[in-house]
C-alpha cells in the first residue's frame, strides 16, 4: 500500500480541521491507501534560524517517502493558519514536498468557505514543487458539519472531502505510478535510443 502522508495544520485543541481531515484519511484506507496523519499537536518544530527539532526531521522524513500529500489548515483572518506555515517551513530547502502531489483542504467557520486560504496554500506549495492537485476542497461552516461526537452530518462536505482523497488516489495510479515504472524500466534498460546496433 502506497503511503500518503495527511497533515493537520492547527494546534489549536479539538479543531475541527482534524476531524475533517479524518474523513480524507478513511477514504485513503477504503482506497487501498496507507494514510498516516500527523496531527500538528503532536510536533514540536521551531521557526527558521533556530535549532531544529527531531520532529522535523521526522515530518520532512515521512513526507519524503510519501506517494502523496494532504494539507489541511483552517482559515484564519483570510489565509492559512501559522502552524500549516511552519510546518512548510520545516520541510526543508529543497522542499520534501518537491514533485509529490499534494490535495489541499482548507476549512471556515463562515459561509464563504477557506478560499482565501486555498489560494494562498496553492501558491506556496506550488513554489516548493509541489504538483498541487486542481480541485481543492473548501468546507464553509464547519461547526455544523459535524455533530457534538464529532461525526459528520454534512453529506455534501463528506461527499468533497471523499473527493479529494478520490482524486488523489486516481492522479497517484494513473500519472504517479506509469512515470516510476517507466523510470524503473530506463534505468535497468537503458533508454530506447542507446541500444546499440
Amino acid at each position: 500500500m502506497e503511503k500518503i502522508i495527511c497533515i493537520s495544520g492547527t494546534n489549536r485543541p479539538g479543531n475541527y480541521t482534524l476531524r475533517a481531515l479524518r474523513i480524507v484519511a478513511d477514504e485513503l484506507q477504503r482506497r487501498a491507501m496507507n494514510p498516516v496523519i500527523l496531527d500538528a499537536c503532536e510536533m514540536t518544530l521551531s521557526f527558521p534560524g533556530s535549532p531544529e527539532t527531531e520532529d522535523a526531521g521526522r515530518l520532512r522524513a515521512a513526507v519524503r517517502e510519501a506517494a502523496g500529500v494532504v494539507i489541511a489548515s483552517p482559515e484564519y483572518h483570510g489565509s492559512f493558519s501559522a502552524m500549516t506555515k511552519l510546518i512548510i517551513e520545516n520541510l526543508g530547502f529543497p522542499s520534501s514536498l518537491e514533485q509529490k502531489p499534494v490535495a489541499l483542504l482548507g476549512v471556515a467557520s463562515g459561509r464563504i468557505g477557506a478560499i482565501k486560504t486555498l489560494e494562498q496554500l496553492r501558491s506556496v506549495c506550488s513554489h516548493a514543487g509541489a504538483i498541487v492537485m486542481p480541485g481543492a476542497v473548501s468546507i464553509a461552516g464547519i461547526r455544523k458539519v459535524f455533530d457534538e461526537s464529532g461525526a459528520i452530518v454534512d453529506a455534501n462536505a463528506e461527499k468533497a472531502l471523499r473527493g479529494a482523497a478520490a482524486s488523489l488516489v486516481k492522479f497517484i495510479e494513473e500519472f504517479v505510478h506509469p512515470r516510476q515504472v517507466l523510470e524503473e524500466m530506463v534505468r535497468q534498460d537503458g533508454p530506447p535510443w542507446s541500444a546499440t546496433v
